[in-house]
């Protein structure tokens, strides 16, 4: 038996899909395919926030320069606003390593829900329902191999059990 996918709630091998504790068979299945959903505001929403999160210091590191740059004080004053803007501009530089992996973990999930259906003793079944791209993606992939697997076995396998023989040219 080959595993194609594993996690604590599925599991895709050569003989069976398994989520939430409920096993399907693949000789059972028949047509499976996906449905993408709406996208999530929550998440977008989630994005454009880290988004300002990101351009929070500098706008106010730009703002500063332009302010000691407007004011025309004497070069010492401007010096420490523009030394003390660009501290705040740098500032950002570990804070955007963390926001930006949030960002890219955002991507990787997704702003949609995801369903995988399939054909099930002549009925559709919901098989997966998750907001997870990646993880849909990856379960999605393994059901894909594990039934073009299975159905390449059938074939191989003759109507008498035996593997087909080729046949001599005429």
């Amino acid at each position: 038996m080959i595993t194609y996918y594993d996690d604590r709630s599925v599991r895709v091998t050569s003989t069976a899909v398994r989520v939430d504790g409920r096993t399907y068979p693949l000789a059972e299945l028949g047509m499976v395919w996906h449905r993408r959903g709406n996208r999530s505001w929550r998440v977008l929403a989630g994005r454009g926030a880290i988004g300002a999160a990101l351009a929070g210091p500098l706008v106010a590191a730009v703002l500063g320069i332009g302010l000691a740059v407007w004011l025309h004080r004497s070069a010492v004053v401007t010096i420490a606003i523009v030394g003390a803007s660009v501290l705040v501009g740098l500032g950002v530089g570990p804070l955007a390593d963390v926001l930006f992996e949030h960002l890219d973990r955002s991507y990787a999930r997704g702003s949609r829900e995801w369903e995988m259906w399939a054909r099930w003793r002549g009925r559709p079944v919901r098989l997966l329902h998750t907001g997870d791209a990646l993880r849909f993606g990856q379960i999605y992939r393994a059901v894909q191999r594990a039934m073009e697997s299975a159905s390449a076995t059938q074939k191989a396998i003759g109507s008498s059990g035996s593997s087909p023989r080729p046949r001599s040219r005429p």
